[in-house]
């Protein structure tokens, strides 16, 4: 699962992850930038440094691989050797999936991630091609992480998970960016309701903020995948549309690299 900054896999995918794990799969994040200039108050180093600490501390909640790029928040260009630090990423992990933002995204970090992913799909096979590192033998399939921008298209979900029964998973694993859900995203966002001392208190805030019901769309894909009926019961759900790069999956194949869904 890679994203923009250190906290994004864990907003668009963190329920999925404690899925896999839980099903004793291993599962990265990779953040291609270090986050030091997400905060209105610390920046740089520090802040860079306290991110990759908080990065951290997700990875022992979640039970997952948490990978930190150095690259600048804010500044991140799609260049040659930044693909080629994802393409061995990607080798090194000897990945089955691979998970990363549409390039339609408001934000430049994360349009540029879409693209640096989407360049690095069919190079991971190439062995000519950051020739340091092996090249893999299979092609991952390459997905994209909901989002809600409709132009030039919009989100498509292909997949649709409930995460209902890790939600409260995943707003751990979102607690432990202290310096973004507690400071910064608030601060940006003009985020007027204040925000609870108590940790307990905390996350259950944080739940009201960083949760909704399932859109028409995803309703829809959840249907084909677990039946009407359980699906009107899905409180909580995280969706992904399939890349045209990379290993095309029928259904049967979906569910094997998802073995939630079956």
């Amino acid at each position: 699962m890679i994203g923009a900054h250190p906290d994004d896999c864990d907003i668009k995918a963190g329920g999925t992850a404690a899925l896999f794990v839980a099903l004793g799969h291993e599962v990265k994040f990779l953040s291609v930038t270090n986050g030091d200039a997400g905060h209105m108050e610390m920046g740089g180093g520090m802040l860079a440094k306290r991110r990759y600490e908080e990065t951290q501390e997700v990875a022992r909640r979640l039970g997952v691989t948490y990978d930190v790029l150095d690259n600048h928040d804010g500044e991140l260009l799609p260049t040659l050797e930044i693909r080629l630090d994802i393409i061995r990423k990607i080798r090194e992990w000897d990945a089955d999936v691979v998970l990363a933002p549409r390039s339609n995204d408001y934000h430049p970090d994360h349009r540029y991630t879409g693209i640096l992913v989407q360049d690095a799909a069919f190079m991971v096979g190439v062995p000519n091609i950051a020739a340091d590192t092996p090249p893999l033998r299979k092609n991952p399939v390459f997905l994209y992480y909901q989002d809600h921008f409709q132009k030039p298209n919009p989100f498509e979900p292909d997949i649709a998970i409930d995460i209902s029964s890790v939600i409260d998973k995943k707003i751990e694993a979102l607690d432990a960016h202290v310096s973004q859900f507690y400071e910064w995203l608030p601060w940006i966002s003009n985020d007027s309701d204040p925000i609870p001392s108590g940790k307990e208190e905390r996350k259950a805030w944080l739940k009201s903020k960083r949760t909704s019901a399932p859109n028409p769309a995803v309703v829809k894909a959840l249907e084909e995948w677990y039946g009407a009926k359980k699906a009107g019961n899905v409180q909580y759900a995280e969706a992904f549309e399939i890349c045209e790069y990379g290993t095309q999956p029928d259904k049967e194949e979906l569910k094997r690299l998802f073995p939630m869904l079956k």
